[in-house]
């Protein structure tokens, strides 16, 4: 039985799309709502129908521009609470700045750690998200946070290209084997991983050393994001350069900044494999790149936490 009235799904500027196929999965109508800038640049939000005492979902992944889609999301919580909803949660498919989530430099900020209290300052009763960068910052939240995996989407299309054997899944650092390992598992395979080293603050990788054998398999580089897609070409040349067969690449948020699409599309990699976490343009869709669609586990998760049964059975083969 769900614990607040009616669920009600609104969308912020940022995936409009997205949003539409979550309600779409719950067979609901898309909320009303007005999200624009004023000429003065002022961000204005008007939700257009009744919430009070609704269960309220504002999806808004923090896609570019990204501090644009912050406000977005902060304004639409902000209006969500002064219009009395029962429970308001913030779904943010991709989660931005989640790269600064440690202090790695003398006085650098924790930005991620500060979006998060944004957030819950706003009026966020809970946050669902997919694929954070670092798991960690879940505990940047002092409100129920659920993150999603997109990594049963991405097994399964690959296991559609029917490729059985001499297969190895690749981490682009340690940092990122867990989430390569659960890859790894779902296609019974063993992982792989390349060290990577970052140069300063320029987006510029380079991969160093790799820890397992590679040589004649099929490699499937597994990321949680592409964005000026240098790590992803660092380790795809450390892959070919110690006998890697066909490189794929996957990974959950296609940010594809700056030349990312031509770079990827003149590279090594077979295949890029990205979810809709984010909108693809059609300007950035190379002829290598195919995007899997996560409004379904998004749509199932709002619905299963409006009815108070588990989020985690969804992965587990668990009931409630």
């Amino acid at each position: 039985m769900a614990l607040y009235e009616d669920l009600k799904v609104f969308s912020g500027n940022a995936h409009r799309k997205l949003a539409k196929d979550i309600c779409a999965y719950l067979d609901i109508p898309l909320g009303k709502c007005e999200v624009f800038k004023f000429s003065n640049d002022n961000t204005f939000v008007r939700i257009l129908e009744n919430i009070r005492q609704q269960d309220v979902f504002l999806v808004q992944p923090i896609a570019f521009p990204v501090n644009d889609h912050i406000m977005e999301l902060l304004i639409m919580i902000d209006a969500a609470k002064r219009a009395s909803a029962g429970r308001i949660t913030a779904v943010i498919p991709y989660y931005a700045y989640a790269r600064s989530d440690k202090k790695d430099q003398p006085r650098v900020p924790i930005t991620a750690r500060l979006v998060a209290n944004l957030i819950e300052t706003a009026g966020a009763d809970r946050v669902l998200t997919l694929e954070l960068h670092a798991g960690q910052i879940q505990g940047f939240f002092n409100v129920p946070l659920d993150e999603l995996s997109a990594i049963p989407n991405l097994a399964n299309h690959f296991n559609a290209r029917n490729v059985k054997s001499n297969i190895v899944v690749v981490a682009t650092d340690a940092g990122d084997a867990k989430r390569a390992r659960n890859m790894a598992n779902r296609l019974d395979a063993p992982i792989a991983i390349v060290e990577k080293v970052r140069i300063g603050n320029q987006e510029r990788v380079e991969a160093a050393t790799l820890i397992g054998d590679v040589r004649d398999r099929t490699a499937i580089i597994v990321d949680d994001e592409i964005g000026t897609g240098g790590t992803v070409i660092a380790t795809a040349d450390t892959l070919r350069n110690h006998g890697a067969r066909d490189i794929y690449c996957y990974a959950a948020h296609p940010v594809l900044a700056g030349k990312a699409t031509e770079i990827l599309e003149k590279s090594t990699i077979k295949e890029l494999v990205v979810t809709d976490s984010l909108p693809v343009p059609p300007a950035k869709m190379g002829t290598k790149t195919s995007v899997v669609s996560v409004a379904p586990i998004l749509g199932e998760a709002i619905q299963r936490i409006h009815s108070g049964t588990s989020v985690g059975a969804m992965f587990n083969g668990g009931g409630t």
